[in-house]
């Protein structure tokens, strides 16, 4: 369905934030927000029918913490499978409902624990928590596992594994917000080698979250100079994030996000959402923008700094290596 959409449109615009616009709505911090999948669902659709409202072509479903590590903070841990698979089936009941396609994206995030052996997680519970919830997801009707703000390869290439098994394409994004990079170390050009080596060859790839729409905007340009031909996702947060009281402001406004998804599309970007803070509100903005831009030149760095404020975080030096090649050749290095 993925394709069939690039191929007739060109892009796809992907929806905004979950969790900033769910604190709006009556969550509160510290709750999972994948509980309302059976506790309110009327507000989980709502989201996902006003975002289909403001023109998204591509919603993901509320189970962005839905593993079995994460869900165990909340003692919910043996309702990873239902969770997911509500939070798909809700997902696909809106966008039946809308009259239009919508595609389905079934959002898988980080299992929350490090891998052994800086943490306690081995790389088989790894593909074992994962795929739980990519089967959940696809028994609720997800068209597509979108695995989203991902830091270390290696839950990247856990992911692959176990999604390789399900049945269903997928796509995956990085966070690069640590000096132009994730806090595992992964740089933006090291994606085009890391999805060729990995057991089911995603359906695209790209950025997400981060500090910036700026940041996250140079991360694409990176990633498309590696690799034109890619199919790139751009899910970038509205502006910065400013502490009011109890609240949590992004200074992005729809005619910010406006321009943010014009020069993503210059960049190399196809599939373009937003991520923290991205209300209905400025989706009807993207889309306006989408629907009436041609993409031009890749932007330079001052382009993009010049349009949409200046950069958060010093940019490090590129770097191809995935990660998981730097850790080798560090041990190497160690070893004599």
């Amino acid at each position: 369905m993925l394709n069939e959409f690039l191929a007739e449109r060109g892009f796809i615009l992907a929806d905004g934030a979950t969790g900033t616009n769910y604190f709006d709505r009556g969550l509160i911090s510290g709750d999972a927000p994948e509980l309302w999948n059976v506790d309110a669902v009327d507000r989980v659709a709502g989201l996902h029918r006003e975002f289909i409202d403001a023109g998204a072509d591509l919603v993901l479903t509320n189970s962005f913490g839905a593993n079995r590590r994460r869900l165990r903070l909340h003692q919910a841990e043996d309702r990873a499978r239902e969770l997911n698979e509500r939070a798909a089936a809700i997902a696909r009941k809106t966008a039946d409902q809308s009259g239009r396609q919508v595609i389905v994206a079934g959002s898988i995030g980080p299992s929350g624990d490090l891998f052994a052996p800086l943490g306690e997680l081995t790389y088989e519970e790894a593909v074992a928590v994962f795929a739980e919830q990519a089967a959940g997801l696809r028994d609720g009707g997800a068209d597509i596992l979108w695995v989203e703000t991902m830091s270390a390869p290696e839950e990247i290439r856990a992911a692959a594994d176990a999604i390789s098994g399900v049945g269903l394409p997928y796509v995956y994004t990085a966070s690069f917000d640590t000096a132009g990079r994730t806090m595992m170390g992964l740089a933006p050009a090291a994606l085009p080698a890391l999805s060729g080596s990995l057991a089911q060859t995603p359906a695209g790839y790209g950025a997400n979250c981060g500090v910036g729409a700026p940041d996250l905007l140079m991360a694409v340009v990176e990633i498309a100079e590696a690799a034109p031909d890619a199919v790139l996702i751009a899910k970038g947060n509205c502006g910065i994030p400013e502490v009011k009281g109890d609240h949590v402001h992004y200074t992005g406004t729809p005619e910010l996000m406006a321009d943010y998804t014009k020069l993503a599309m210059d960049a190399g970007a196809r599939i373009i959402g937003g991520c923290c803070g991205t209300t209905p509100e400025h989706i009807a903005a993207m889309r306006e923008a989408m629907d009436t831009h041609r993409p031009g030149a890749r932007p330079t760095r001052e382009t993009i700094t010049g349009r949409l404020g200046p950069m958060i975080m010093k940019q490090a030096a590129p770097d191809t290596e995935t990660g998981e090649a730097r850790s080798r050749r560090r041990g190497r290095r160690r070893a004599s």
